[in-house]
C-alpha cells in the first residue's frame, strides 16, 4: 500500500508542477504589437520557442509517468531525483521567455540548451534509480547499457547544441528540437520483455 501511495504521490506532484509550468509559459506569450498578420508573423520566435518548450514538457511528463510504473518503492533517492527533475523543469519557462524575447540570441539559446542538459541529466538519474532497483540478470543489464548509451548520446548532442548556440543559435535550436524528438517514445530500448509494470 505505502509503495503504491508513494508512486501516486510522486506522479501527482509531477502533474501539478508540469501544469504550473505550462500555465506560466502561456502567460508569458507575447501579444503582437498590432492587429495585423504581419505583426503576428513578427512574433515567430515566441511561437517557435513556446511550441518546442511545450514539446519538452510533454515529453518529460510522458517519460516520468512511464518510468514510475516500474518503480518498486518510493525510496529517498527516488524522491530526491524526482524533486531535482522537477526543479530542472521549473527553469524551462524562464529560459523560453528569455530566448523568445531576444529572438533566439546566442546567450539565451545557450542557456536554454544548458537547461535541457540539466533536465536530461536529472532524468538520467531518475531513470537509473528506477531501473537500478530491478534484478541483476543479464537481460536487465543489457537493457541498462542501452538506456545509458541513449542517455549519454543525447546529453552529448544537447551539449554540442549548447556550445554551437554561441556561434549559430538558430542551428543550435534546430538541433535541440531534433534531439528532443528522440524522447517522444518513452520505451526504454529492450525493456518491453524485461520490465513489467506492477
Amino acid at each position: 500500500m505505502s509503495r503504491a501511495i508513494g508512486r501516486e504521490r510522486a506522479g501527482s506532484f509531477g502533474d501539478a508542477v508540469f501544469a504550473v509550468i505550462i500555465t506560466i509559459m502561456v502567460l508569458q506569450l507575447r501579444l503582437p504589437a498590432h492587429p495585423t498578420f504581419s505583426a503576428l508573423g513578427e512574433e515567430w520566435p515566441t511561437a517557435v520557442s513556446y511550441v518546442v518548450s511545450y514539446l519538452l514538457i510533454a515529453i518529460m511528463w510522458i517519460n516520468q509517468h512511464f518510468l514510475l510504473r516500474f518503480a518498486n518503492d518510493s525510496t529517498p533517492r527516488l524522491i530526491f531525483w524526482t524533486f531535482l527533475h522537477m526543479f530542472a523543469a521549473s527553469l524551462v519557462p524562464f529560459a523560453t521567455a528569455w530566448m523568445a524575447a531576444t529572438r533566439l540570441a546566442p546567450v539565451p539559446v545557450f542557456v536554454y540548451a544548458a537547461v535541457i542538459v540539466f533536465v536530461n541529466l536529472s532524468y538520467h538519474g531518475f531513470a537509473h534509480e528506477v531501473i537500478g532497483r530491478k534484478s541483476e540478470d543479464k537481460a536487465v543489464l543489457a537493457m541498462r547499457r542501452k538506456a545509458l548509451a541513449r542517455s549519454m548520446l543525447t546529453i552529448g548532442l544537447f551539449t554540442v547544441a549548447m556550445i554551437l548556440a554561441l556561434k549559430a543559435p538558430i542551428a543550435a535550436f534546430v538541433l535541440v528540437t531534433c534531439v528532443l524528438l528522440t524522447y517522444a517514445h518513452p520505451e526504454i530500448p529492450g525493456s518491453s520483455d524485461i520490465l513489467a509494470p506492477e
